[in-house]
């Protein structure tokens, strides 16, 4: 007897076990593996990375194995479009922890909490996207015209994002509502004086990084509405990207710049899903095209990054003693 025989909604079998497992990864992430601070190592980034990218992995065999091809490949598209896009997060992240001077060893429990809220939020904007998508299906075509403006934008800066934390405003009116340290008290986000609390810069740093999470939303989710509406596999691809994103911050922090053409590529992917949004009403393409073709513009702009850096790096090496 199948699930769907028995009267299980499979699909919200498979999120409630997503959710459990959120929950017990969470927890074990922040209560045991990161108790006490310290500062992330290349090497266990990557061994948690290659963690996050199994779990997802796995949950692509599972939708697979529960409805078909068609809808895994569409998972593994919109894991792959949002991982990818999670590199500006990186980006922005790196300047926001300058620009509170957070030390190493405390960013990991900024991201852990950052991940847990922008769960929340993107959950409850994909939901509601995709309630409002199945009411207007118009909606879809915004969602294109909004997809090509930002892809061309990206494509004539070169890939470059823009980010000036100190001058942001939710900083500004944290700092006129809120008591705020001067300095950090470890971990803490707030800290007792007197009879008040006060914030710490650390949680002037959290605010950063949940604000710059939710204006990324604005161009991920479209994208991935642009590959499917299915709420289930919007939300789990997603979330999965998110929960890897602590990791690939660690792996690419230091190493950023060397891949200069990867924000170019990204450009043309959302203008790619743009163009395919507005084509929709004429032109269907399959799962498995948009999958080939998403990452073939990725693994070109990777690849000429690559080539990039050795060539810098070979220009350099006879002058650089």
């Amino acid at each position: 007897m199948t699930l769907t025989d028995s009267g299980v909604d499979p699909a919200l079998l498979l999120l409630a076990g997503f959710a459990v497992f959120v929950a017990v990864a969470l927890a074990l992430d922040l209560g045991v593996f990161h108790r006490a601070a310290h500062v992330v190592s290349t090497r266990e980034a990557l061994r948690w990375t290659a963690v996050w990218v199994t779990a997802a992995v796995i949950f692509g065999g599972l939708i697979l194995a529960v409805f078909g091809s068609d809808r895994a490949v569409e998972f593994f598209t919109g894991y792959v479009v949002e991982y990818s896009l999670s590199v500006d997060n990186v980006f922005v992240f790196g300047l926001v922890f300058a620009a509170f001077a957070i030390p190493r060893e405390l960013q990991h429990r900024v991201l852990f909490w950052g991940v847990l809220g922008a769960l929340v939020m993107r959950g409850v904007l994909i939901f509601l996207g995709a309630e409002l998508v199945e009411r207007f299906e118009w909606l879809l075509l915004i969602f294109g015209a909004f997809l090509v403006l930002t892809g061309v934008r990206l494509l004539r800066r070169g890939g470059e994002t823009a980010a000036h934390p100190e001058d942001s405003p939710i900083v500004r009116f944290a700092r006129r509502h809120l008591r705020v340290t001067a300095e950090l008290h470890g971990q803490a986000f707030f800290v007792g004086r007197g009879a008040a609390r006060a914030a710490t810069p650390l949680f002037l740093c959290l605010l950063v990084v949940e604000a710059s999470d939710l204006l990324f939303a604005v161009d991920s989710i479209p994208a991935i509405f642009g590959i499917t509406t299915d709420p289930l596999i919007v939300f789990t691809s997603n979330a999965f990207a998110i929960l890897g994103l602590r990791s690939l911050y660690f792996v690419l922090s230091e190493a950023a710049d060397r891949f200069r053409y990867l924000g170019v590529g990204l450009g043309a992917v959302l203008l790619f899903i743009g163009l395919k949004l507005l084509a929709s009403p004429w032109i269907h393409l399959p799962p498995a095209a948009s999958l080939i073709v998403v990452a073939t513009i990725l693994g070109i702009a990777i690849g000429l990054s690559v080539r990039a850096d050795r060539r810098d790096a070979d220009g350099a090496g006879p002058s650089g003693g």
